[in-house]
């Protein structure tokens, strides 16, 4: 009797969770195509002249125990969280290969020092904020007190939670919100959080709040801080592939292959025929412009529910499904690579560091002076990502935009040219020490929560009626999903299909219900 075959369309988190959860789970046979030349979605490691940029950043910790052991299957922990001054400090010099090479690398994960801060007023603040002293003094006097006075306003008074900016006054008082989450949010979503959904800071922030903090506080004074009971944004360390997490991704590709699984580039899914209520073949197009018919028993897609819908065929698409579906809303992504001689700004914190650098994983910058929304210090991140950890500086700035606007449209030097001015504005380098530059461009790299997105329901009844297709990963839910729930959407796919089960709506739950709650 032939095997059963699973095609699933794109090579990300979930597509890759999914085939190998075949492949060790049930005897389905997974075939992956993936449009582009890369593994890992949003989640891959660009290498450009052997430093390497992570598209986003990626912390991996989960409170899945599942997902934890996936990880720890393809890539075993090296170290114990002991170890995070030392992978953070002086020695972490002992790490910096002169230059790297993924091919003979061992496949490991380090253990990760977390520290996330916000750029605001030329100052650092805290992230999420926090109720030290320097944050108060970093404020000064007529600021915190005003900030004081709103925050008790905000415990007496809540707001209706019809908005995003709602949801942040409720938590931490009008002026907060404006001074910390108001400027960023615009960035990153292109419209001001008075237009988007309260659901959007549920999902990320959780029970994120000033009474959140003060609870942590306590617990870290009184030694009681644990990871079941402290809110994902406290989370003070993480594990982290050696070379980026296009490296975990990568291996988990070569071993769908190992098993017997495909996986399949540079040929993407451009058509999905529906007979009967089921999807019995889809048809591919290879880079060449060849266009084949791949028939199949199960269809797990992680492509954005826009192109899912628009490529239906045998079956009749409501007129307002296809509607609500093609004006789902998306946010683009540019980084921009800097190569450094060294930054101007120095550590302060108390945490010992090579060359008295600074130690973030992340930086927010919430000047309004300048459109970069947020900075990766990919040292910071593993000393591998660096071709000369010792000598050099390698940031990422990164942008939020919509294609076809001015910011996409805008040409590349002209970018990184604007993109280092910038940083030189905000007093982090001077321009002289430029080495090198470059710009990668992430379509559909955020679902946003507004416009059609409040309508979704529509389409998602519409397609948990197809049987055997399952909506998979961030864009197949067009949910603001982490890795981690990328993932475990795929491994609730496999769970239903492996139990014959034709309800699909734990695969929608989650990150709806609490214990999946995560943000970065």
């Amino acid at each position: 009797m032939a095997k059963k075959t699973a095609i699933i369309a794109g090579a990300g988190p979930a597509g890759l969770t999914a085939a190998l959860e075949f492949l060790e789970h049930t005897d389905i046979h997974p075939i992956v195509f993936e449009g582009s030349d890369k593994i890992g979605g949003i989640s891959q490691t660009v290498v450009y002249k052997g430093n390497r940029m992570d598209i986003g950043g990626h912390r991996f910790f989960s409170k899945s125990e599942r997902v934890t052991d996936f990880w720890n299957r393809l890539m075993p922990l090296q170290g114990s969280p002991s170890l995070d001054d030392k992978l953070i400090g002086d020695t972490q010099k002992t790490f910096a290969p002169e230059g790297p090479d993924p091919e003979k690398a061992d496949r490991v994960m380090l253990v990760r020092h977390r520290v996330s801060r916000i750029f605001y007023l030329k100052k650092f603040f805290d992230y999420p904020i926090s109720l030290k002293l320097k944050t108060f003094t970093n404020m000064g006097l007529q600021r915190t007190f005003l900030a004081g006075m709103s925050y008790i306003k905000s415990v007496f008074h809540k707001l209706p939670e019809t908005s995003l900016e709602n949801f942040y006054i409720n938590r931490f008082g009008k002026r907060l919100y404006s001074m910390f989450f108001e400027d960023y949010t615009e960035k990153v979503w292109g419209v001001h959080p008075s237009k988007l959904g309260a659901d959007w800071g549920s999902q990320r922030v959780k029970g994120l709040s000033i009474w959140a903090i003060i609870k942590d506080m306590v617990r870290k004074a009184f030694g009681t801080k644990d990871k079941e009971n402290t809110e994902t944004s406290l989370i003070e360390t993480f594990v982290y592939p050696k070379f980026g997490p296009g490296q975990l991704w990568e291996t988990a590709a070569e071993e769908v292959r190992k098993k017997g699984g495909e996986v399949v580039m540079q040929t993407k899914v451009i058509g999905v025929h529906v007979t009967d209520g089921k999807v019995d073949y889809v048809e591919v197009e290879d880079k060449d412009g060849n266009v084949s018919k791949k028939e199949c028993d199960y269809f797990l897609s992680s492509m954005p529910i826009k192109d899912l819908v628009g490529s239906l065929k045998g079956t009749d698409v409501p007129d307002d499904v296809k509607s609500i579906a093609s004006a789902l809303p998306y946010r683009d992504f540019i980084t921009v690579g800097v190569l450094v001689k060294k930054l101007k700004v120095n550590n302060k914190t108390k945490l010992r560091t090579y060359k008295d650098r600074i130690p973030d994983t992340w930086i927010y910058v919430q000047e309004r002076d300048v459109k970069v929304g947020r900075l990766q210090i990919f040292n910071n991140w593993s000393p591998y990502l660096i071709n000369d950890y010792k000598n050099t500086m390698w940031v990422g700035m990164e942008y939020f935009c919509t294609e076809g606007d001015a910011m996409w449209n805008m040409e590349k030097q002209e970018f990184i040219s604007k993109a280092i001015d910038e940083l030189v504005h905000i007093g982090f380098i001077d321009k002289s020490d430029v080495l090198d530059a470059t710009q990668v461009k992430i379509r559909k790299a955020y679902p946003s929560y507004f416009g059609s997105y409040y309508q979704l329901d529509k389409v998602k009844a519409f397609l948990d009626r197809i049987d055997n297709l399952y909506c998979i990963g961030r864009n197949g839910q067009h949910r603001y999903n982490n890795m981690d729930h990328s993932m475990l959407t795929a491994m609730k796919a496999v769970d239903a299909i492996s139990s014959h089960s034709h309800d699909k709506s734990s695969i929608w739950a989650v990150n709806t219900e609490e214990e999946y709650h995560e943000t970065k």
